[in-house]
């Protein structure tokens, strides 16, 4: 039976004579039943007959008496969990000990002397499952799934039955409307209940499907210790990610749609309406560049075409994510503001700098006194740049406005409103503080009691410190002034550049692939970079979502995310990454995360995560925290067992739209169809 037939033309409740099932093979019958637990009765040659039972497998409960009344049809979806105990277990344990001390004393122990009757009683045994819901038939006639119970029987009156291949491809890839792997669904990975795999590897694979709403515009979390599959799975995201961008139906186009198609970002068939956006913060540079992990292929690799890369330092193949300081005032201020020993300077000389407004005023172009103050300190501001070492464009000039009679107190031989070099201008500022405070130098004085206000604004007296690193007017050098910015100067370029966080932005709206090489960065200068970037993408898409423009899906990747995610304890939700899980959805921003530990992430992003991948988790803590979300107190014991040579890539998957967890093996990263030869 094919896996794109659709769930109504698989019958879940074809029974065949005998009390045989059509969906599977029987395996036991329950003995106690409630709307959370089952428990079963099964025998060593049902589940030899099966190919074994193993810990979280899928059953099913069918009720089987009166299958004629449509009132009762219904399948109850059951998880192995482990075994439990049997009425008559104390009485059939009493009985082996005696048996065994029997055969101890007679020296009957190479063989069993079991009779007939007794082996018969010996291999019962009871299984504890969880109820993950259940299959019945709508009043359409159509088979639906409900993750509850709302309803249920005596235990006898159910049979229980280990899914055929084909009911648990429908099983594990449940679509209310449509059929698994069908269009917009892009393959996975493989059913995969344990470790050992000695009955499975004889069976045939059951694919497992994941769809684009699944992790367009979701929060996706990756969980396990190093080399357990997590990068793996990640490539796989990208992957499917990139399918479904290039099945969208049209371009980005701001005057293509109405305001009310504008927020419908799925065509009917579940493609993107406009390609897929992904930027991936590459903190250890695999992603970016070729390495024996993925057979020598990076996802670069695959997706030229598609694929733009930045980095921190010059490599060839790479744009560089720097900043021209002389040319974009307002980004190169606030990276210096948010330069991290910058940012956590609280010495007053760096706070009056650091709340510096250089923001063109609103009424630059007509008023002509806020133009002038603005200028004057965006030219001091750029004369501490040149004090602190950052090279300057080529015949870069600077110019500002000084009345007469401030010339003629400072320099007269200067007119810094015809444009001067650096040098000079720097020169004339020095020289003005070194007198502005001069009870001699009545110019300043003057100003002051004929406006209402002194000459030299806060802001310009802040950055007048800076560069001469004079706290006082005349007085002498006593602070470090302009020699902080000096560690900012690798973030400097004299190339005329689009700022690069708006250039990825651009590329993300095409639908592109960025990857932002963070590996040679330490990791102060990987927050800054991320933080800068993860906010203007957020800016803007909050900028066109109130302004009714489509915003595309924009899916961020963050590798080792315990290095710029906010900590458990951190309660401030104004952080981006914050801002990002909880308000990302409306916005259509995806965000993919992963990393060793469950605990290590914040509370708050933790809540609003929808798709969960768990490999391999070492200690009862992060079992502890994982048992708060879906149903993965289920498999708290298997994810604690790990075999380093045959479980990579063994994860236990809960996805948007499946409403419980799935055991899947990831398929290998790259695909056959897909290495580069």
């Amino acid at each position: 039976m094919s896996i794109s037939r659709q769930l109504t033309q698989i019958d879940l409740f074809k029974r065949l004579k005998d009390g045989e099932w059509d969906t599977g093979l029987f395996v036991g019958r329950p003995f106690r039943l409630s709307y959370s637990k089952a428990e079963i009765l099964v025998a060593d040659a049902w589940k030899q007959r099966a190919n074994g039972i193993p810990q979280g497998c899928f059953l099913l409960a069918h009720y089987d008496n009166e299958l004629d009344d449509p009132a009762n049809v219904e399948a109850i979806l059951l998880r192995v969990i482990q075994p439990t105990k049997l009425p008559t277990d104390q009485d059939v344990i009493s009985s082996m000990v005696e048996y065994y001390k029997d055969n101890i004393r007679t020296g009957t122990n190479q063989r069993s002397q079991l009779d007939t009757f007794t082996r018969y009683e010996f291999s019962f045994s009871g299984l504890e499952c969880s109820v993950l819901g259940s299959f019945y038939v709508d009043s359409a006639g159509k088979t639906r799934f409900g993750a509850d119970l709302e309803n249920f029987y005596s235990a006898h009156n159910y049979s229980v039955i280990k899914p055929s291949t084909d009911v648990l491809k429908t099983i594990v890839n449940y679509r209310e409307n449509g059929a698994p792997g069908g269009m917009g669904d892009i393959k996975i990975g493989k059913v995969r209940y344990s470790s050992s795999r000695r009955f499975q590897q004889t069976e045939t694979d059951v694919p497992v499907y994941v769809q684009a709403p699944d992790f367009a515009g979701k929060r996706t979390a990756l969980f396990g210790m190093t080399r357990t599959g997590k990068s793996n799975t990640v490539k796989k995201i990208i992957q499917a990610c990139v399918e479904m961008s290039n099945n969208a139906v049209s371009q980005l186009d701001q005057n293509q749609e109405s305001p009310d198609e504008v927020l419908k970002p799925f065509t009917e068939g579940n493609n993107p309406k406009y390609p897929i956006g992904q930027i991936i913060f590459d903190i250890n540079g695999e992603y970016a560049n070729p390495n024996l992990q993925d057979q020598g292929t990076a996802i670069f690799d695959l997706y030229q075409d598609q694929t733009v890369r930045y980095s921190t330092v010059p490599k060839p193949g790479f744009l560089k994510m720097k900043v021209n300081f002389y040319k974009e005032i307002e980004n190169g201020f606030d990276l210096i503001r948010t330069y991290p020993t910058i940012a956590d300077d609280n010495t007053r000389f760096v706070t009056g700098f650091k709340t510096v407004d250089l923001v063109q005023p609103e009424d630059y172009a007509t008023n002509r006194s806020a133009a002038n103050r603005h200028d004057r300190r965006v030219a001091v501001y750029l004369c501490c740049l040149h004090r602190a070492g950052f090279q300057a464009p080529p015949n870069f000039r600077i110019s500002f406005t000084a009345n007469q009679d401030v010339r003629n107190v400072v320099r007269q031989d200067v007119d810094p409103s015809e444009g001067i070099s650096l040098d000079d201008a720097a020169n004339w500022w020095e020289s003005l503080w070194d007198i502005y405070d001069n009870n001699e130098v009545e110019v300043f004085r003057n100003y002051r009691q004929k406006n209402g206000h002194e000459w030299a604004d806060e802001d310009l007296k802040a950055l007048l410190v800076m560069l001469t690193r004079k706290s006082r007017s005349g007085g002498k050098a006593d602070c470090s002034g302009f020699r902080i910015l000096k560690p900012v100067i690798e973030q400097h370029t004299r190339t005329v550049q689009a700022p690069f966080d708006q250039d990825i932005l651009n590329n993300l709206r095409q639908g592109k692939i960025v990857i932002v090489d963070l590996s040679l960065g330490n990791p102060e200068i990987q927050r800054m970079f991320s933080e800068r970037i993860c906010n203007r993408i957020f800016a803007d898409a909050i900028s066109r979502f109130t302004s009714t423009q489509p915003n595309n899906f924009i899916q961020f990747y963050f590798e080792e995310a315990h290095n710029l995610f906010p900590k458990k304890e951190d309660k401030d939700l104004s952080q981006i990454y914050n801002r990002l899980a909880k308000e990302g959805a409306k916005l259509n921003l995806g965000l993919i995360y992963a990393t060793q530990e469950v605990s290590s992430i914040s509370s708050n992003i933790l809540k609003a995560t929808q798709n969960w991948f768990i490999s391999h988790l070492n200690n009862e803590d992060e079992i502890k925290e994982l048992r708060k979300y879906y149903d993965f107190s289920d498999f708290t014991e298997s994810l604690i067992r790990f075999s380093q040579d045959t479980d990579k890539g063994f994860v236990r998957m809960k996805t948007y739209s499946n409403p419980f967890v799935i055991p899947v093996q990831i398929d290998r990263f790259p695909p056959e169809e897909l290495l580069i030869t």
